[in-house]
Formats: structure tokens, sequence, C-alpha cells
């Protein structure tokens, strides 16, 4: 072992703390780098396997009815590769011992065998057999729901007929990785299953012998998309089409690639800050430490040892600090990022997992790492090979103390001794002392960063089922029907008030832009499903326009008094020009709103209405659930206190422990980069400490010179900690902004405190080490040292 690796290492251990608290904050770093790439990577290559091994259409159509003849004039539809036909439908559940209103979407196999294109992941059993009418498969979520396993049974009101099913497997499909039933914003896999029969007992089931009313397609490797769509479109107009849509905006595959683009975004945001505080540490510990042993390197210097000797030992000891923080970082990263793709994986239904930290991101944690540790430390090691001999011999000039500003200013009389010490300290190392509240502040940012999710979660669920959304039971229909259908609602027992409304598709063009959506028609003075402005209040539909939510507005970059051309998915698909009547303020889709009366005389259908919204007395709403469930008309029927539930078990899931991993690293950041400071500052001041103490200076006056120092630039980093966590919250805001829904920026003052309390308690912390050192400093010894 040469004499520098042993000087590397005693050094090292010398300043074991502090090797160790920069370790933990480069940790913090690598652990979210691997966390969120790990659980990216892992989820892309499992859903990218699952699309590709059970063949995920890349084109999905409805329609109301067509002939199976259809089929060969859409094969012949230039880039079509494969084609299925498809039965599709929804029906109401009757499980047994279970009293909460269940829906069921059902669709059709190949009679005895499995599908085309989106091929079934059998779990448990297998298909249904040939002329077995009574048997299907159900999907896993709603399986593990309610304990079914193959053989046991249920009901189901198809087509306004009891059908007892027999469950002859359990299946995955890709194309339902994720699933909601409509008008729901989260999965409730308690309350909504998938299904799939023959298609000949669908068939029969719904009328649908020799037709079909869904399609989906596969493309060959050079089609495009929006041809085929423009060709489908035209093929099933006639037979009642909604609109051809693309893989793109199929909806399990959207709300999939929406959730792996934040990822994404957490992948960048938080290591580039973990890493940046550890850069910055890294140079503020070894600037101090070339510092300290100018003397050192003049000898080594002076005996032969080149400049590129003398950087590399220093490089190698800032890269053993990075090592070990690497370790420390991928070992709990990769665990993190287990633990984050297991959470992910109870709603995103996959077959299997494919977890790994692969060689590529593993490389790139190590690459980054390192880099950033030799970055930080830089222009210390610069300073290292750069110094002279002759000049290293000769200690650091004097520091030029000088008063203060703020005693330029007048303030002279008002500070004791001791605060004017600490003023004129921190003034004489200006550089120093604004890096270490940067730093700081940077801790304190990432903690507001940690928390803020979970406010504007509550705030979201306040908004959306709160205020907006008041009914207790949402009711769609099978099809659009007469307003007649509200006194039944109103005769059922415990309704004490049914309000309409009327569902139709849409596509919205403004100039080259085109969105697809819905228009959903309410009645003006609608009291339970209402739409509310950026100030939440009230907003009273108008007679004739549309309103629009916020992120739909800006989709087609229109305003209001703003013409545009609706073009409607069902019904005659006609195509009108509608004045945008106003704007209004939503954190969920991408809703258009009407009145009621206006939506029906654009359609031309009369007085319909496809749902209702309806109060409960909750003494009676079981009876009202049951009564419904035996309703043929009703498609579905949602539990508003349900959703709501549904959604703290699911998203909130994700989004809190993704909050909560943040908070944990963020706390060893703001540790580790107090403690450095605090340390640093009594490596540097320890002989004033002990020349103070010498010409009689309590313990406790000397304390509060240096700690005093360290609290002055704590409370000088928090405000700016929270200047950088609103910027960094409106970024991260911004980033995950979607058509699905947006986060609310929410800025609450238990976000600050929680902030502020933890770098406080962080602080204290550390200066309880510090003044304990400082009360076991060995004053001759300190004195001695540059004599």
């Amino acid at each position: 072992m040469s004499s520098l690796t042993r000087k590397l290492l005693r050094e090292l251990w010398g300043m074991r703390g502090q090797a160790l608290a920069i370790a933990v904050v480069i940790a913090g770093g690598v652990a979210t780098l691997i966390m969120s790439l790990t659980s990216l990577e892992s989820l892309t290559m499992t859903r990218d396997a699952f699309y590709r091994d059970y063949r995920f259409s890349h084109v999905f159509a409805s329609l109301k009815r067509a002939p199976i003849s259809l089929e060969e004039q859409i094969r012949a539809i230039p880039g079509v590769q494969t084609v299925e036909t498809r039965i599709l439908a929804g029906a109401n559940l009757d499980i047994p011992d279970y009293h909460d209103p269940a829906t069921g979407l059902f669709l059709s196999l190949p009679d005895g065998r499995n599908a085309e294109l989106n091929r079934l992941h059998l779990r448990e059993g297998r298909l249904p057999r040939p002329g077995r009418d009574r048997e299907a498969v159900i999907g896993e979520a709603f399986a593990e729901a309610h304990g079914f396993r193959p053989g046991d049974s249920l009901a189901a009101i198809i087509n306004g007929r009891r059908q007892e099913l027999t469950i002859v497997g359990i299946a995955l499909s890709p194309e339902f990785i994720y699933h909601l039933k409509p008008g729901d914003l989260f999965p409730d896999f308690e309350r909504h299953g998938i299904f799939w029969m023959n298609r000949a007992a669908l068939a029969a089931a719904y009328d649908m012998d020799g037709a079909f009313n869904d399609v989906v397609l596969s493309l060959t490797r050079d089609a495009r998309t929006g041809d085929v769509l423009e060709h489908l479109d035209l093929l099933l107009a006639p037979y009642g089409g909604q609109g051809a849509v693309g893989r793109e905006d199929q909806l399990s595959h959207r709300y999939l690639s929406v959730e792996l683009d934040q990822l994404a975004t957490m992948a960048t945001l938080f290591p580039t800050i973990f890493l940046g505080v550890a850069a910055f540490l890294l140079n503020v510990v070894f600037t101090r430490l070339i510092s300290t042993q100018r003397e050192q390197i003049a000898i080594l210097k002076a005996f032969g040892y080149s400049n590129a000797r003398i950087g590399t030992h220093y490089a190698q000891m800032v890269l053993l600090i990075s090592l070990l923080g690497l370790v420390l970082g991928m070992a709990a990263g990769g665990w993190l990022g287990q633990q984050l793709a297991e959470i992910y994986r109870t709603f995103f239904r996959f077959p299997y997992l494919d977890y790994h930290l692969s060689p590529r991101v593993a490389a790139l944690g190590a690459l980054v790492t390192l880099a950033a540790g030799l970055f930080g430390a830089l222009f210390a090691l610069r300073g290292a090979v750069r110094l002279p001999p002759a000049e290293a011999m000769r200690p650091e000039p004097p520091p030029i103390f000088r008063t203060a500003l703020v005693e330029r200013l007048g303030a002279r009389r008002l500070l004791g001794q001791t605060s004017r010490m600490v003023l004129r300290n921190m003034e004489r190392r200006p550089v120093k002392t604004l890096l270490s509240v940067a730093g700081i502040g940077l801790a304190c940012a990432i903690l507001m960063v940690g928390r803020f999710q979970e406010g504007s979660v509550d705030y979201l669920i306040k908004v959306q089922y709160g205020l907006a959304q008041r009914d207790d039971l949402m009711v769609t229909f099978v099809e659009p029907t007469s307003r007649r259908v509200l006194f039944e609602l109103a005769a059922l027992p415990g309704v004490t008030l049914v309000e309409p409304m009327r569902i139709a598709g849409v596509r919205l063009h403004r100039g080259h832009v085109t969105h697809r959506t819905s228009i959903q028609g309410l009645e003006p003075d609608s009291d339970l499903r209402r739409i509310l402005d950026d100030r939440l209040n009230v907003v009273a539909l108008p007679d004739h326009g549309l309103v629009l939510s916020d992120y739909l507005a800006d989709v087609l970059v229109v305003g209001p008094g703003d013409m545009v051309e609706v073009e409607f998915l069902e019904g005659r698909r006609e195509r009108l020009e509608v004045p945008v009547a106003g704007i209004v303020r939503e954190f969920t889709g991408s809703a258009a709103y009407m009145d009621l009366d206006a939506l029906n005389r654009m359609l031309r259908e009369g007085p319909a209405v496809s749902g209702a919204y309806l109060a409960v007395d909750p003494e009676l709403r079981g009876e009202a659930v049951r009564a419904l469930k035996d309703a043929p008309r009703a498609a579905s029927v949602t539990d508003r206190q349900t959703a709501i539930r549904n959604f703290y078990d699911s998203m909130a899931d994700i989004v809190l422990t993704f909050a909560f991993f943040s908070t944990l690293l963020a706390g060893s950041i703001a540790f580790g980069v107090v403690y450095n400071s605090a340390r640093i500052a009594l490596t540097e001041r320890s002989r004033e400490m002990a020349s103070l103490r010498v010409l009689g200076f309590t313990r406790g006056e000397v304390g509060a010179i240096l700690l005093g120092e360290l609290a002055l630039m704590t409370v000088m980093a928090i405000p700016l900690g929270f200047l950088i966590g609103i910027g960094l919250i409106a970024y991260i805001v911004h980033g995950i902004d979607s058509e699905l829904y947006r986060i609310p920026m929410i800025l609450e003052p238990r976000i600050f405190a929680f902030a502020a309390t933890t770098i406080l308690a962080a602080s204290a912390l550390s200066w309880l080490v510090v003044a304990r050192r400082l009360n076991n400093l060995d004053l001759i010894g300190v004195l001695k040292t540059r004599d």
C-alpha cells in the first residue's frame, strides 16, 4: 500500500461523519433514480411484451349493428392485417350475498377458442366450450374482489333477461390492463367486471345473429393509422359507427401511457435535485479540505509527487465517497422500485411483472453518480493541482474582518458582541454562506414537493365529489330513452330527487385541431351535478352554446364567443357550428356541457335522456339499489361514496407512496446538508473558538457564535426553500397535466410547516453533534496546530 493510499484511508476515517452524510445524500439521489427508472423500465417492458404476445389491437371501433358480411370490406382497407368482429354489451349482475350494484362488460369470443386479437391470458380454468351458452370467463380483478374461482356461478341481467352463468376461467387481456366503468374516474374492481362468452351465446342474448357491434383491427407495419380510421368510419357510418380510435386513444392504453409519462418526469426531476445537492456538498467539503491541507500538498509536491498524482489522490477520495453513496442508493433504489412496481401492478393488470435492475439502468446510475461527484469537486481538485509549492508552504492570508452591512446600516447598537461576530464571519465568506443557504433551501424545497400531492389529492376529491358531483347514485341507461323514465326513478324507495342528463359522443373541430369527447346535457338549474368556475362558484348553463372545461378549451385554442364545429358520433351524425358560451375549471377529463334541451334540439331526437342523478335517503339506499339492479334499462349504477373509496384504495396508494419515499429521502438530504455545514464551520473555526476560550469566553458564548451562524443560515434558507419548492411544485403540476386528470396546485400551510419543521429538527440534531464536539475541543492541541 502506497503512502498516499494510507493517507487517503486515514483522512476518510477522520472525516467519516461528513463522508457518510454526503454518501447518504448521494444515495438519496441514486435511490430515486433507480426506483423511478427500474419501475418505468419494468412496466414498459412488461406492457410491450403483453401487447406483443397477446396481439393487442391497433384500431378499435364500436357501432350499433352491422352485418357480418361487412367484415370483408373492412379487411380490404389498405393497411389492415387482421380483422375481428365482436359483440360487446353491458349487463347488470346479481352476485350471491352481495348487495351493492354491480355491472359487467360482456365481450364475445370465437366459439370454443381464444380471440385472434386481444387474446386472453388464462390465469385459471379454461375457455368456454362450443355450445355452452352459460359458461363465461371473468377478469382477474373482479374475480379477486369477490373470491370467485372456476366452478362458481352468478346471475346477469342480459338484455332484460336473467341468466345464470358458470365461471369456467379467470383471465387477463391487454385490452383491459386498466379498466374503468363508464362514468367512473377510478377503477372499481368490486362493482364492475369483464366477462367473455361464446359468440353464439351473446348473439342469441342480444339478438345479434349474423351481426356485430364492435370491431378491432391490427395493421401492417407500413399502414397509416389515420387513413385506416377514416376508411373505417366511412364504412361503419351507415351502421351507427361511433368513431374509430387508434391504440393511442384506447382508454386502458392512454391511462397507462399517462402514468408512465409521469413516472418519467419524476425519474428526471428528483435525481437531478438530489445529485445536484450532493455535488454542492462535495464542493464545499473538498474546498475546505484542500484549503486546510495546503502545507501537506506543498510538501508532497516538493518531494516529487506530480500535479496529476496529487489530483488523482483527491479524486480517489471523491470517488470512494460517491461509490459508497452509489452502493447504498442502488440497494435502496432496487427495493423501493420493486415496492412501487408492485403497487402499480395492483390496478394495472399484467399477467406478470418483469422487474429487474437492468445493466443499462445500473450503468446509467453509476455514470451519473460518479460524474456528479467529480463535477462537484472539480473546482476544489483544480485548486489542489494548480497550487504552487512555494505559495502552499505559506499559510493562507488572514481573513479581512470589517463591520457587517447590518452594522453599517445603523443596527450596531442593537447587536451584542456575539451577534456582530456571527454577522461579520458570514459576510467575510459570502459565497460559502450563500452556498450553504442554497443547499439547506433545496432540502426544504424537496420536502415540500414530497408533501404537496397529499393536499392536492384531498382538494381534488373535495371539489369533484363534494361540490361538483353531489348525487348519491348515478344511473345510465342502455340507450337514450324517454323522460318518462324519470318518474319511474322518482318512485323508487328512498329516492328524494332525480335530475336527468344526456351524454352524446362527439368530435369537436376547431381549425386543424380535432378532439374526441362527449357533450353532457344537464338541466340549467341542476343541483346534483353542478358546473363550477375557477373560484368554485356554480355556473348556470346558458340556453345555447357549449361550456368547455379549461383543458378542452386549451386543446382547441378557443375562448368564449369562438365557434366550434360539433360532429356527433351517434344519431344523424350531423356537423353543426356551436358557439363557446363559457370556460370552467375541471381536474378530470375533457368534458363539454350544454343545456339538456339545447343538446336534444341539436340531436333532433326529442326530449331523451341517457341517465340520471339520484339523491337517496341513506336509510333506504339498499332498497333503491336492489330496485335498480332489476331494472332492465339500467346499464350501470355508480355510487359516489364508493367512487371516493376506490380512489383512496387505488390511485392514492401510488401518489402517497411516492410522496412518502420522496419525503424520506428529502429528510436525509436535509440532515446531510445541515450536518456538513455545521461540521465544516467547526473545522474552519476551531482555532478561533479555542482562542476565544483562552481569552475568557465561556463554553456557552463560544457555542453561541458558532451555532448562531448555523441558526441564521437555516432561518435564511427556509424562505428561500419555500420559493424553490413552489417553483418545483409548479413544474411538477405542469409536467403531469394530462387529459385524464390534472393535479391542482394546492399549497396548504401544513406543507410549509412540515418542511420548515423538518429542516429545524435536522438542524437541531446537527447542532447537538457539533455542540458535543465543541465541548470536547482540545484547546492546546488546536492552538498548536498552526504554530
